[in-house]
Parts: C-alpha cells; structure tokens; sequence
C-alpha cells in the first residue's frame, strides 16, 4: 500500500455523530484516517448558534483539507434545519409555479442560511421525476412529474446554490422516481429499458451536470436492464459506465446512507463501502452516527487496497475529485458566526420567499 495512504483515505467517508458535539470517537477517527466532512440531522442540531459552534469544531477535525459540513435541507418533509431557520415548502411548490426566477430566489435565500451557520455542502436538488404516484419516498420532494421541467428548475437551484458559494448535489442517480418502495427501508426495483431511462430519467442530471453540479447522489435502487445483480450505488455498469463516462460527469459521486436497508440488508457497511468505491464513487454517507461502524468501513477500504480488489489509482481518482470540489467551494473558509446565524436564520425576506412558493401548493 502507498505510504500515506491510510492517513487519507476518511477523504473518501462524509461520517455522522450521534449528538450535538464532536465525540471524542470521532477526533480519533480523524486522526487516524482524516475525514472528508460531517453530515448533520436533526439529532445534531439545537439552535443555530449551535450549528454554527458544531460546524466550526468540525473544521479543528481536517489537517490539509477543510471539512464539508453537510445537510439534507431540501424544503418540505426532508429539511433538518426547522425553526427559527425559514421552513421552506416542499420542492413540488416550485414545480407547480414553473418560475426559473422564483427557484433561483429560494436557492440563494436557502445557502445564505447554510453559509450562516457553517455549512457547505446541501444534499440538494433532487432530480428524480415523479413519474410514480404511489412513490412512497420521493412524491412532493420532486419538483415534476415531467423531465423537462424538474431539469430546468433544477438547474437553477443549482447555480443559486453554487453562485452563493455552498456545493449542490443532484439526487438519486440513475433516478428514483418511478419506485413504489422506500429505499430506506428495502430494495426498489425500476423496470424499464436503458433507451427509456436515457430518454427520460437522465434528462434532469445531463442537465445538473450543464451546470457544473459540484456532486452527484446515487440512488440504493436495482435497474436490471443496466445491471442484474448490483444496485445503482454497488455497479460499475451504472456509476462508472453510464454517469462517469457515457453522461461525462467530472464532480465527485457520492452514495446514498450505506446503512438503508436497501443495501445493508444484504451487504454489511464495511463491505458496501468497499462495492461502492470499486464501481466508481468518490465518496461515502454513513449516517446513522456509529463511529465503529465509519472506522471499520476505512479499514476495509485500506485492506482492499492492499489486496488489490481496489486498484490505487481508482483511490486516487477519488481523492483527486474530492480535493478539486474542496479547492473549488472551501478555498476561502466558511466562518460561521452566533450572531450571523441567529440573525440569518428565518430572514424576513427569505420567509416571503416561503410564502410566494406555498401559494402555488
């Protein structure tokens, strides 16, 4: 194994804690192995004085690379940041109004929140298409039920996003909107042919990926008309193949929680890791704020190496990618303030903003 190397390799785990500080677990961990970033949910978040405190001591855990601090803050049912942060309605709003300028408003008023309280990395916009009305996980999280539409609004998120300096990430490649079952909790099967999905599901991320999208979500789904056996997040054929080489995209993949039970019903964390970085992704969510589980998901991933069912450079690609989105979002440190983000937070121009969109639900 190349020296260094297990010194770097938490580059590659955007890890979780089980509270509202910085465990003394997770400072070891970091240590050991660096950490690429931090991803918050509610259990992590109080005030957003204290998001702003956490994302700061966050940053006292990476040595040559800033940390992302991260978040799932999409608007409606999937927002970890509730009052006094704006509450924003759910995505399906702004489908609805069909306004390019009203989601470009939303997405600025949106990172200026984040920025406020040290966040940079939004798992944000989903660009599934609800083509399914008994999806049971996407639903009103979709902007449309048509691609050409959730590609355009997305993109505008995007670039309100990543013009205010905090990294998007298009969500949940190759699409996860016709599925009639919830990924977090079993496998959802997506039945149709590689020219359908090409033709429709693809549109929205050919789109994000136009607009310079910083980071790309896998979806925990099996396609078997790309892949009989691996689901999205575990397949060469779709990560790899399709989003990397057929699409182009040159940011940094990501996959989805590798603790969904779409995945961990069948292939431990440690070893889905391992699947994951092999098919071509960059980075790894591990979100349910077990810091033995995180560490022993590295430790695959130096064995791996070492055994070379992972070849170095595949590492070094992935490394690569996660230094370039850093030099591009977190060249100047994000430095979140209490009274910034007390002040920000819930803005009266960002309520309107809310308001304007809810009428269109």
């Amino acid at each position: 194994m190349p020296s260094g190397l297990r010194g770097a390799i938490g580059q590659l785990l955007i890890g979780s804690c089980p509270g509202t500080t910085i465990p003394v677990e997770l400072r070891s961990l970091a240590r050991e192995f660096g950490l690429g970033g931090i991803i918050l949910f509610t259990r992590n978040i109080e005030a957003p004085e204290q998001v702003a405190e956490l994302a700061c001591d966050a940053q006292s855990l990476g040595g040559e690379l800033p940390l992302w601090v991260s978040v799932d803050q999409e608007g409606g049912r999937v927002a970890r940041l509730r009052a006094p942060f704006t509450e924003w309605p759910p995505m399906a709003a702004l489908g609805r109004s069909g306004s390019v300028a009203l989601a470009s408003r939303f997405a600025s008023a949106l990172a200026a929140e984040l920025k406020a309280v040290g966040v940079t990395l939004d798992y944000a916009p989903v660009l599934d298409i609800h083509t399914n009305p008994d999806n049971p996980v996407i639903g009103d999280r979709a902007l449309a039920g048509d691609a050409e539409t959730v590609g355009r609004l997305g993109r505008a998120i995007i670039r309100g996003l990543q013009e205010s300096g905090v990294a998007a990430c298009g969500k949940h490649f190759p699409g996860h909107g016709d599925t009639s079952v919830d990924s977090h909790l079993d496998l959802p099967v997506v039945e149709h042919p590689p020219d359908r999905i090409r033709r429709v599901e693809c549109v929205p991320f050919r789109e994000a990926i136009a607009e310079h999208v910083a980071f790309m979500m896998t979806a925990h789904l099996l396609v078997p008309s790309l892949d009989e056996r691996k689901p999205a997040t575990l397949s060469r054929r779709i990560v790899f193949d399709l989003l990397r080489d057929e699409l182009g995209f040159e940011g940094v993949i990501l996959s989805d929680d590798l603790e969904m039970k779409a995945i961990a019903a069948t292939v431990a964390v440690p070893d889905a890791a391992v699947q994951a970085i092999a098919a071509g992704c960059d980075g790894l969510l591990i979100c349910g704020g077990n810091i033995d589980v995180q560490a022993a998901a590295l430790e695959a991933l130096v064995h791996a190496v070492e055994d070379e069912r992972i070849p170095y450079g595949r590492v070094e690609d992935a490394l690569a990618r996660q230094r370039r989105a850093k030099e591009r979002f977190l060249a100047a440190p994000v430095l979140a303030a209490r009274p910034a983000a007390r002040r920000i937070a819930g803005w009266d121009a960002h309520r309107r903003i809310a308001e304007e969109m809810a009428r269109y639900l």
